[in-house]
């Protein structure tokens, strides 16, 4: 039996935070019905040239394993469909700015009145109360707003934009909250409205920093340095675009470290003899490992590393993760099929429970409304007169 397992979950989500959340609980074995429309398709479904692929990547990501029906909420027959389906279900996600749902006449209180111990998720940018609640946002605002954005890069040049890490971030959280109220819903049997603001999971992740900053203190960016260790960084490695990131985490570390750099001088270097010492002669460092790693392979120089206790790997690309024979018998990565029928490479759930329960991708990416008879017939058993009729005044459209 799946963990989640007989939680159905009325997924209203768009883009990428909210479905990254829902799609986390369908492969632990939620079964989640993305409620969407051929009126107004989720922008991430539209085909787009990413990540070497034409089609809509980012939605076959954080769409495998939902079932996917058709409903117009322009329409109120369609926003009471949208109702019966919530009603059959145990969660209810979303998000949109705070407003919409309720001006379609989906808001909490109008799920509570369908289904009164619904718990209903929404993930909005400020949350759903507060002088920017209604302020839009995406991923790289998340960052910027929550402090990630001003503390990630160089010194010597501008905050970098954090985009889907954000998202996913943001998706993890949501999830979190999400299977914490479903656990208070089963001892005290009230449901919950769970509020996630982006840019407050974003701050979150930045607390030690916004503690030294309320005790006076200046923070900085700074690169790939780090403030306790040295040498660490990503290093240029042989070839085009290749790079070996490594982390000296004390002196036993920095002297194997000379060692397979064949600089055994360098361990007995007064500038180098503490960690202490090595930051603040870091730059000298760098440049003297960046020397080194230029000429060597950054795979077989990681596995080198590793094996004297240097933690250290190559900079893998994409198809080197998808490729990867660790995560593939892990089930990291696993093969779905698209619609056509053909494969392709997915990024399973990252996490393993000792039962063996088989989490995890099951389906591909849904067609649009592809599952439209198991949710209208079996679930909420209406007839083939009352579906074809809502078709025919585009209800179900």
């Amino acid at each position: 039996m799946r963990p989640l397992q007989g939680i159905r979950i009325a997924d209203f989500t768009v883009h990428n935070a909210g479905p990254f959340c829902t799609h986390l609980l369908s492969q632990l074995g939620a079964e989640v019905i993305k409620i969407e429309s051929a009126m107004r398709l989720d922008a991430f479904r539209k085909p787009h040239p990413v990540y070497g692929r034409e089609g809509p990547a980012t939605f076959d990501q954080v769409a495998s394993n939902k079932l996917s029906v058709r409903i117009n909420l322009k329409k109120a027959e369609g926003v009471a469909l949208a109702k019966r389906i919530v009603a059959a279900s145990d969660v209810a996600a979303e998000s949109f700015r705070p407003g919409v749902m309720d001006r379609l006449g989906l808001g909490y209180a109008d799920l509570c009145a369908v289904r009164e111990d619904i718990v209903m998720l929404s993930v909005s940018s400020s949350g759903q109360s507060g002088p920017d609640s209604h302020f839009a946002g995406y991923a790289p605002l998340f960052g910027a707003w929550g402090g990630l954005g001003e503390l990630t890069g160089y010194a010597d040049g501008p905050p970098v934009e954090i985009r889907h890490v954000m998202d996913h971030t943001v998706g993890m959280n949501a999830a979190v909250a999400l299977m914490a109220a479903l656990h208070r819903r089963r001892a005290s049997g009230q449901g919950v409205h769970v509020d996630v603001a982006a840019r407050e999971v974003a701050a979150s992740l930045v607390g030690d920093l916004l503690l030294l900053a309320a005790a006076g203190g200046a923070t900085a960016r700074i690169g790939n340095a780090h403030p306790r260790m040295a040498p660490h960084g990503v290093y240029p490695a042989a070839g085009e675009d290749r790079w070996l990131a490594l982390a000296v985490e004390d002196d036993a570390a920095w002297t194997a470290l000379c060692g397979v750099m064949k600089r055994p001088d360098l361990a007995s270097d007064p500038r180098f003899a503490d960690g202490a010492s090595r930051i603040r002669h870091r730059e000298t460092l760098d440049s003297m490992v960046s020397h080194w790693s230029a000429g060597v392979e950054a795979n077989a120089a990681a596995e080198q590393l590793q094996h004297a206790g240097v933690a250290a790997h190559a900079s893998w690309t994409t198809p080197e993760i998808a490729a990867d024979a660790h995560l593939r018998q892990r089930g990291a990565i696993v093969s779905v099929a698209e619609p056509d029928g053909t494969l392709r490479a997915a990024v399973g759930v990252p996490l393993r429970l000792s039962k063996g329960e088989d989490i995890g991708i099951l389906r591909g990416t849904p067609r649009l409304g592809e599952h439209e008879d198991y949710v209208y017939g079996e679930i909420l058993g209406m007839g083939r007169a009352e579906r074809l009729a809502l078709e025919a005044a585009e209800v179900i459209h």
